[in-house]
């Protein structure tokens, strides 16, 4: 990756004899894109390191005997550098009949067809017809697992995906093998590529050599329509395009956003697609005698509506989970306020998370933030897993030096070094008494930062956690006037959106565990789970369960009433990640079947109770959602939480704590369902 250039002051060069001014430190490549002055690149990336093997990029310098390569050569002052003269255009155009020499005419099968950096640059830089008709190179098929699709005999050796592998995604799973006309990209010892983040390789390629698997033959790049929309599949909110044709989602690619995800998602975020269309909800059941029968809107709400009005307030929970959107737990939280419900709850995982102000439930160093900080202390959480993007940014802090990690919980394998401390979180007692040797390395950073994980407060002592993680918050200088470094690291995506706008117990309410002793108990008579697949449903006993959602997994096998909802795929919906950042996932198809978005189920149910909601569109729920919400006044902005809250430390006894998740690929209902993270699992 390039370092940041240090932009103290400018120089003066000039180029194809016009003078411009260009920052001191940057590349020939780089003042010549400033200007919009087209020069061909096909291995160089400005996220990876400069390797300058293509040699695409030559340009001619004045005084200099021989050409230089624009991207790994830098600017200097007073410099006078040609890019169109006939050298130039003789060497792109050699280049590119070098390139191609064993280079297959595949394009008309080629899944890059259409979208292919050499086929554009061969059409603007190259010649017309090739000199070389010796034997062809050829490659022996390579198999990268059930997401990277290899043609490898149209490798360039660019060796973008090597660079990418080791220096972004942290991995030495890929590399370079052998030497001049038997040099090949390949796997080491030949085994798949299980990075979390190896669907970047495909974007990285210039050419057809690694592809799409579950894309394969399926679609042309100008046979698809283009939607932004953001990821939910992790807390981070990753920007993404849903590239679709006739109502399915092809693909998934990411879509640049520096301040989060920079132009990486994830390989759940990128594949799991497919596990929309599997397992639909899109029809309202009831059950009767042990089985679930389709049955109408009317129906369906009549049943649940005499079943709510023939207990009290008080026997009903809602639990809401993991992909609920914004929109629907506002009014449900009003429908609830209305008729008196008191106990609900967001917090599907269960974890101890006070509420006392925003600050204490968000990452409020934000995403980006991480590259200020010198010094990280990461305490029951496995960011590579829970948060793949933030595991990045970790990295490629960690490459640029003096940054010390330290970890508090199981021993795995962050891309990057760090400092195990322990695996039980007693060890903070020590580190907030100044008795161990990493509270030394927090005092002395500037910026440190804490990174508080659902591992430690799903844990028996999470409370005690907390308390004591804000105290050395406190004790070291996390919170200052100009920097926030306490950060909470949440896993699903609507659960800061469900904090945000009030979804916790009222007064003496249950929480999600109070909940279920009290179903089990036969105190709550009635549970409606709002999208809630991860809670332990066998611990609900004799209640009445009312399940709404898009896909038959485990809460739909438990409902005694199913209301069908619409994926985020099939709505308009506001989504908040974990540093606080209010954001938009865009539909890109009608919801399946009689299944409606969730708000208007909500909407529906409360006009029926006899509790209409004062809504008919979704600007009039966004409108009450700014006015009382300052998150959602600017839509894709961070909305800083403060901590100015003192806590006091509670001695933490062990605290053993255990990894959060332990399947990357079916964390939850969508990836559960899809055949291609099943084959990943696998």
């Amino acid at each position: 990756m390039l370092k940041d250039i240090e932009k103290t002051k400018k120089i003066s060069i000039t180029i194809n004899g016009k003078v411009v001014k260009c920052d001191k430190g940057a590349s020939i490549l780089q003042a010549c894109q400033q200007e919009e002055i087209p020069i061909p690149v096909l291995c160089y990336h400005e996220k990876l390191k400069v390797a300058g093997n293509c040699r695409m990029c030559l340009v001619e310098v004045a005084g200099c005997h021989k050409l230089v390569a624009s991207c790994a050569t830098p600017a200097t002052d007073k410099m006078e550098i040609f890019t169109e003269s006939p050298v130039v255009k003789d060497s792109q155009k050699g280049n590119l009949e070098f390139l191609l020499i064993n280079h297959p005419l595949d394009c008309p099968v080629c899944d890059r067809g259409g979208d292919c950096d050499l086929q554009d640059a061969s059409m603007d830089f190259g010649l017309d017809r090739g000199s070389f008709w010796e034997p062809k190179h050829a490659v022996l098929h390579k198999d990268f697992g059930p997401l990277i699709g290899t043609a490898m005999e149209r490798c360039i050796h660019c060796n973008r995906c090597v660079r990418f592998a080791q220096d972004i995604a942290g991995v030495s799973e890929i590399g370079v093998f052998g030497r001049g006309e038997t040099l090949e990209i390949n796997t080491v010892l030949g085994q798949v590529v299980t990075s979390e983040l190896s669907g970047n390789m495909i974007d990285l390629c210039p050419v057809g050599a690694l592809n799409s698997k579950p894309y394969g033959s399926r679609a042309r790049p100008w046979e698809l329509t283009h939607y932004p929309s953001i990821d939910v599949t992790d807390a981070v909110g990753s920007h993404v395009n849903l590239h679709v044709k006739n109502d399915e989602v092809m693909r998934v690619v990411p879509r640049l956003k520096e301040e989060i995800n920079e132009e990486w998602i994830s390989d759940k975020a990128r594949f799991s697609y497919d596990g929309f269309n599997i397992q639909r909800l899109d029809t309202p059941y009831i059950r009767k005698e042990g089985v679930l029968y389709p049955v109408s809107w009317i129906d369906a709400l009549k049943t649940v509506v005499k079943k709510l009005t023939s207990i009290a307030p008080h026997e009903i929970g809602v639990i809401a989970g993991n992909l609920m959107d914004v929109e629907t737990l506002f009014l449900m939280r009003q429908l609830l306020d209305s008729m008196g419900v008191i106990h609900r709850d967001c917090r599907q995982e269960m974890g101890f998370l006070p509420m006392t102000e925003r600050g204490d439930y968000l990452f409020n160093t934000t995403i980006q933030g991480i590259e200020d900080s010198d010094a990280c202390l990461l305490v029951g959480t496995n960011p590579r897993l829970e948060a793949s993007l933030i595991n990045v940014r970790l990295k490629k802090r960690s490459m640029q030096g003096d940054f010390s990690v330290g970890l508090v919980g199981p021993h795995v394998d962050l891309t990057y070094a760090y400092e195990h401390l322990s695996d039980t979180a007693a060890v903070l007692n020590d580190i907030l008494a100044n008795k161990h040797p990493f509270s030394k390395v927090l005092k002395k950073a500037k910026r440190p930062m804490l990174i508080l994980g659902q591992g430690a407060l799903t844990s028996l002592e999470g409370e005690a956690i907390y308390k004591t993680c804000r105290a050395i918050a406190q004790e070291f200088g996390l919170i200052q006037e100009d920097w926030n470094g306490f950060n909470v690291l949440h896993t699903a995506a609507g659960r800061v959106g469900g904090l945000e706008v009030g979804f916790v117990p009222k007064d003496d309410g249950y929480d999600v565990a109070n909940m279920l002793k009290a179903a089990r108990a036969g105190r709550l008579q009635v549970i409606y789970l709002l999208g809630a697949d991860e809670v332990p449903l066998q611990t609900l006993g004799d209640a009445f369960v009312i399940y709404q959602g898009h896909h038959g997994d485990a809460g739909a096998n438990r409902a005694d009433v199913i209301f069908p909802g619409a994926a985020s795929i099939e709505k308009d919906a506001l989504y908040v990640n974990t540093e606080g950042r209010a954001q938009e996932a865009l539909r890109v198809r009608e919801p399946l079947g009689e299944a409606r978005e969730d708000w208007k189920i909500i909407r529906g149910l409360s006009e029926v109770i006899g509790r209409k909601l004062p809504y008919n569109t979704r600007e009039e729920i966004l409108k009450d959602l700014q006015k009382m919400y300052p998150v959602f006044s600017k839509i894709g902005d961070v909305f800083p939480g403060e901590c100015t809250a003192m806590h006091e430390p509670k001695k933490i006894s062990s605290g053993f704590l255990k990894p959060f998740i332990t399947n990357f690929y079916m964390t939850d209902v969508i990836g559960r369902c899809s055949p291609v993270m099943a084959s990943c699992k696998q």
